[in-house]
């Protein structure tokens, strides 16, 4: 697969930058609206990587936008447009920007990560090793690396601006925004990942689990904000190739931290570098993912 240049930052003359965290940087367009840039940086065990990974971000968006007008009837979202022509022109002078830009409504947003888990793994799998439960959830005895649970489990976490996300129980969940939001939030969290999964394993992908940020509009609405449903955010496990007890051959990023578990590295900044081979793979695998979930290839 022939490699294209990657946007590993980026700078917009005429906006105002407001964040840069570890894949998107965003900016203030004006008093309803948000600039949201998915750069082709990738971060693993919450370090950033000092390659970039090409179309990554191009991928994020593409698949952000297809799930937002895929789950429009369950709920609505953030996305005003990801057509740059369609963007002010402060945006549309800079053609780097082109199928990496979210043009999205301001929302207040909800302080935390809003988990799905329909399998047995990451740090669920952990928990259960240690505890036999999830974020509160008791499991059955003995069951194994990714099997599947008996039903889908919300196992929200608090969001960290910089380390790790911490896992919460429901009623901490509760505790921090509200008892009505919780239940709110918690409802869609399911429907949208059982009208999601429905839907991915129809093309031959499982969604183990899966995060969801959401806001709040001036009109009282709850929203789906962020990117959603991505390999990012997401583990997309190959169905085919399924068997509980072993990790899963996957359309995400568990495949680079599988090869970062190899090196003698202490998972702390500087993060090394990745061999081209990794960085190729890599790349594959997002343009598989979007592939395999739309029905069609990523224009590139």
């Amino acid at each position: 697969m022939a490699m294209t240049g990657t946007v590993a930052t980026t700078q917009i003359d005429g906006l105002t930058l407001i964040n840069r965290g570890k894949v998107r940087d965003i900016y203030s367009v004006d008093d309803d609206s948000l600039l949201i840039v998915a750069t082709d940086r990738i971060s693993a065990f919450d370090c950033i990587m000092p390659n970039q990974i090409p179309y990554k971000g191009r991928v994020l968006t593409a698949i952000s936008a297809f799930w937002f007008e895929f789950l429009s009837d369950v709920t609505g979202n953030h996305l005003i447009s990801c057509n740059l022509a369609e963007m002010p022109e402060t945006v549309r002078r800079v053609p780097e920007l082109e199928g990496r830009s979210m043009l999205v409504k301001r929302a207040d947003v909800f302080p935390v990560e809003c988990v799905v888990r329909g399998y047995l793994e990451g740090s669920g799998w952990k928990d259960y090793q240690k505890t036999g439960s999830v974020c509160g959830h008791a499991l059955p005895v003995g069951m194994k690396q990714c099997d599947r649970l008996p039903e889908p489990i919300f196992t929200p976490a608090t969001k960290a601006e910089s380390g790790h996300d911490e896992n919460i129980d429901f009623d901490r969940f509760r505790s921090i925004i509200g008892t009505d939001s919780a239940y709110e939030l918690r409802d869609l969290t399911m429907e949208i990942y059982r009208a999601a999964t429905k839907y991915a394993e129809s093309k031959g992908i499982m969604i183990a689990d899966t995060k969801f940020e959401f806001g709040r509009v001036s009109n009282g609405d709850t929203i789906l904000i962020d990117e959603v449903l991505t390999p990012d955010s997401s583990r997309f496990w190959e169905a085919s190739e399924y068997q509980p007890g072993r990790a899963q051959a996957s359309f995400d990023k568990q495949f680079l931290r599988e090869y970062l578990e190899t090196l003698d590295w202490d998972k702390t900044p500087p993060a090394p570098h990745l061999p081209e081979e990794i960085v190729e793979a890599t790349s594959g695998k997002y343009l598989e993912a979007y592939k395999r979930l739309t029905g069609s290839a990523l224009e590139i």
